[in-house]
């Protein structure tokens, strides 16, 4: 009975991980931000009978002794610490049909979630030695992106290309879960089976840098494929962060495995290699187009422009310069945990507001009950926890860092290479919480329960 539950919430955890960049349909409205993540309901399935196993005393495991564990207990209790200091602002919040103390345990529970998965991850892991476990994960999430792959090259086949006879194929996703179609003529952007071009960019930072490493570790020409379609549907989805990101994201991962070994050296020259003559293939066979798109895209980044002119960007930009206000005003322990949009209500700049319907018709209207998000994780911390909260979180991501970095220095090459992963990945999802203010990145959950078992695993071989 122990095995057979044990095999079925391991292979409900890994059906989570396929389904991560599931999110285009309706939703489960309970879930709350949650609500329309398909794996996410694999993976409280798979907590859920992790928890049973403990009627056959079979204990879950937690790494209490890990500095991490230990930093996100700290992290935990100074939110709660913080909203305590402001109990009597919090009691006096209402906004949007919504009291304080509602916000603030809606917005602890999304965080447990994100907990759960991390406890739900190591659980998962430990039952396997850390090669193992990030060969398997990788095959997963290869899977899960091949699905992807073939869903937005259709996309851009019937947008970029106006193969429109592929339509009848492409509304076949359709019948697959937590999948609805849709196409943008508008704006010609692909969002893979993702509900909108944003949440594709962010599943294509969780998975980069464990497409980069088969460049490391594959056999024959096969093994770039997976980096180049990173890039092709980087580039086609329009997002300007996964532009941004997942460049910088290759830019650390072939700088780290460079300087490394002659191996890798001789991989990675020749993969640029392949790719500087792909490029120069595309500008002799079709170079006004290819110039032309280089063109929109350099001009997509026009922050000044995007700033003044775009009403989505004056909205995010007018939102984290309001939590810095509120930061200077709460210095020290901030406003607690999920109260930032109550404080902010009254102090959005004219620049952000003026002619802007976001305002009008979500953010400052009552009777849409959805908040307005903070848009950048730092600011709203900064916000919400002050000054305290926030070099935890920030003292809690160096110290990622720093063990990614002595794990590299491993003598052996798959050991330096889970690292590297790990390290590129962290990468993508800190500077992707520059423009996304939720724990809510399954990705770094999953990641840092893998660090966590590779010290552990590397402590006893060391002992």
């Amino acid at each position: 009975m122990k095995t057979s539950l044990k095999h079925t919430y391991t292979f409900l955890f890994f059906l989570g991980i396929f389904f991560i960049p599931f999110n285009s349909y309706v939703g489960i409205s309970f879930l709350g931000e949650y609500r329309k993540d398909g794996a996410i309901v694999f993976f409280l399935l798979s907590f859920l009978l992790l928890f049973i196993n403990v009627l056959f005393q079979r204990k879950i495991i937690i790494p209490q002794k890990s500095i991490f564990f230990q930093f996100l207990l700290l992290f935990v209790g100074w939110l709660i610490v913080s909203t305590l200091l402001n109990i009597t602002q919090v009691y006096e919040n209402y906004l949007k049909q919504t009291s304080g103390f509602n916000r603030f345990f809606r917005q602890l529970t999304a965080l447990s979630i994100a907990l759960i998965l991390f406890i739900t991850s190591y659980n998962v892991f430990s039952s396997y030695s850390t090669k193992k476990i990030f060969f398997l994960l990788r095959k997963v999430f290869l899977a899960s992106f091949i699905f992807v792959s073939i869903y937005a090259f259709l996309e851009i086949l019937i947008l970029v290309f106006n193969f429109s006879f592929l339509k009848s194929v492409f509304s076949l996703f359709d019948n697959f879960p937590f999948t609805e179609t849709q196409l943008d003529f508008r704006f010609k952007r692909i969002s893979g089976v993702s509900y909108e071009p944003p949440f594709l960019a962010i599943y294509l930072i969780t998975i980069a840098g464990w497409m980069f490493s088969y460049i490391l570790t594959g056999a024959g020409i096969k093994k770039y494929l997976p980096t180049i379609i990173i890039f092709l549907l980087t580039f086609f989805s329009g997002s300007r962060t996964a532009l941004i990101v997942v460049l910088f994201q290759f830019i650390v991962f072939i700088s780290v495995a460079f300087s490394l070994n002659k191996k890798f050296q001789k991989v990675i020259q020749r993969f640029l290699l392949l790719i500087g003559m792909l490029i120069i293939l595309l500008f002799i066979f079709n170079g006004k187009k290819v110039s032309e798109a280089i063109e929109t895209k350099v001009s997509a980044l026009d922050f000044k422009n995007n700033l003044t002119n775009n009403i989505s960007n004056r909205s995010r930009f007018g939102i984290q310069y309001t939590s810095l206000l509120i930061f200077v005003e709460n210095p020290i322990v901030g406003v607690g945990f999920g109260q930032q949009a109550y404080d902010a209500r009254d102090k959005y700049p004219k620049w952000a507001t003026h002619n802007n319907y976001e305002f009008k018709e979500f953010y400052l209207n009552d009777d849409d009950k959805s908040f307005p998000p903070g848009f950048n994780m730092f600011t709203r911390l900064l916000a919400e926890t002050g000054i305290v909260g926030f070099l935890i979180f920030l003292s809690f991501n160096f110290l990622i860092f720093y063990q990614c970095k002595k794990l590299i220095n491993s003598r052996i090459d798959i050991e330096k290479i889970i690292p590297i992963v790990l390290l590129v990945s962290f990468v993508g999802f800190l500077i992707n919480w520059l423009q996304f203010d939720s724990f809510r990145v399954f990705g770094f959950w999953i990641c840092l329960a893998l660090l966590i078992l590779q010290i552990q695993q590397r402590k006893i071989k060391n002992e």
